[in-house]
């Protein structure tokens, strides 16, 4: 298992937000290229980037992804997501250099748009499914849909992806531990490589999504609050 630290991008800035919430900004660092590049020299060997303004419809930080793209050092891997809605979108993120595309809301709500481009892209996509419990929300958290993300997940199987990133967004930046049988139930029901994200809290975290066979971790509070020693973390989940 691998942890990747999470670079969400707001009006330039990295931030945190608690619970998916963008009234309840906990971190904000207005250098996210120098972030992304301390993670790096920390030991991760992975970053994941989300343009949280181009998921929302508030703006975008497309410069700051490109930035991040071109100066990061060589070998290192990077996924990046954040408002992908076209297969433009998804050619020009991959011809920067991004190792995978994170795509959600067209990809749930069209599922014949994602196998169109996961046909022209295969094991380059990273489908997105953000839940609160265990149902489906897109569009930046705001619009739920009756959508359980076990059924979800099964119905992505016959599809040429690179994984499945699932967030927790119910305990997301909460520093409260993670949704351990929500993980567990869909590492089962899922073929493709499971990404977990919300509420990771403390090395027993980890071990125990580990021991449930998610293959990697994206961390964010955690990491940048110092609960979660960074470097103790790279030593033992880097790469």
């Amino acid at each position: 298992m691998i942890v990747v630290p999470a670079v969400d991008l707001r009006g330039g800035a990295c931030v945190q937000l608690e619970g998916g919430d963008y009234q309840r900004e906990r971190v904000r660092l207005d250098d996210p290229v120098g972030v992304a590049r301390r993670w790096a020299e920390m030991g991760f060997a992975h970053l994941h980037v989300v343009d949280l303004d181009a998921a929302t419809g508030r703006g975008s930080n497309e410069d700051v992804v490109r930035d991040i793209l071109e100066r990061r050092r060589a070998g290192s891997d990077v996924q990046v997501g954040g408002g992908v809605r076209s297969h433009e979108a998804v050619d020009q993120l991959i011809a920067q250099g991004a190792s995978r595309v994170i795509v959600g809301t067209r990809a749930i709500e069209e599922p014949e748009w994602l196998e169109r481009v996961a046909e022209h892209y295969p094991e380059r996509l990273l489908v997105a499914a953000d839940v609160r419990g265990r149902k489906v929300v897109t569009r930046g958290w705001t619009h739920s849909l009756p959508i359980d993300v076990i059924d979800l997940a099964e119905e992505l199987n016959a599809l040429p992806l690179a994984g499945l990133l699932v967030t927790a967004v119910h305990v997301e930046g909460r520093l409260q531990g993670t949704d351990l049988p929500l993980f567990e139930d869909i590492a089962e029901s899922s073929r493709f490589p499971l990404y977990a994200s919300g509420g990771v809290t403390t090395m027993a975290d980890l071990r125990a999504l580990e021991d449930r066979l998610v293959s990697a971790v994206v961390v964010g509070m955690a990491l940048y609050s110092g609960v979660l020693d960074p470097r103790v973390v790279a030593d033992e989940y880097g790469e």
